[in-house]
């Protein structure tokens, strides 16, 4: 199995195309903010370009996308925010939106609410061995949650369940200066930053294990 993820897209799909392989991967994981601000009708557009290179898809509302982006998502029967999915064994499960920003972007949730999506995504695949969170927002106190300054600020919720479950992989997104890589405990997480700059992850399953590796378009 090998699945492709990306995500802060903002509107900008222009280098879904260049990136290696994607019409051969098994899936496609979008982590989030498919749009600037924007609803239904722009992340249309985003979700049918993907399509076109690789229709077998998974997608969920990031901070920036209007709540009509959800409804869509749900519609097309491929949002996996609060719900979670199984592909050739793995199971996959979402938390859209971000913890509270500064900014006041249109989907942003409180520390319970993080908490309440994931688990209850977590209880849609936690009987399967191998287990990808999808978190919009990364966890809390992470090399991939860091804002100018030096300043953390991604989910506390979401690290408590890390520390707690420990599934093998954490893809998200969200902040866009933090690309890069950490782990807590025997959790691999990884922030491929925003696709326009030409950051994803390939997450590979060999013999039962998960191999997950940051990527760029060359």
């Amino acid at each position: 199995m090998r699945i492709i993820s990306f995500g802060d897209i903002h509107d900008q799909p222009e280098n879904v195309g260049k990136v290696d392989g994607l019409s051969d991967a098994d899936c496609v994981i979008i982590t989030g903010d498919l749009t600037d601000f924007g609803g239904a009708e722009e992340a249309k557009k985003v979700i049918e370009t993907v399509s076109r290179y690789n229709p077998n898809l998974y997608a969920q509302p990031g901070n920036m996308d209007q709540s009509q982006v959800e409804r869509y998502l749900d519609d097309l029967g491929i949002n996996l925010h609060s719900k979670g999915v199984i592909i050739q064994g793995v199971g996959f499960f979402g938390v859209g939106g971000s913890n509270h920003t500064p900014f006041n972007t249109p989907t942003e949730y409180t520390e319970q609410e993080i908490k309440e999506f994931v688990q209850k995504g977590y209880e849609e695949i936690k009987h399967v061995t191998l287990k990808v969170l999808v978190s919009h927002t990364p966890p809390y106190n992470t090399n991939v949650d860091i804002v100018g300054g030096g300043h953390h600020v991604g989910s506390v919720s979401i690290r408590e369940f890390i520390e707690k479950y420990q599934p093998q992989v954490c893809l998200t997104g969200h902040i866009h200066e933090a690309v890069g890589k950490d782990r807590i405990g025997d959790t691999i997480i990884l922030n491929p930053g925003m696709l326009v700059h030409g950051g994803y992850v390939e997450l590979v399953e060999k013999q039962g294990k998960l191999e997950a590796t940051l990527k760029s378009i060359a």
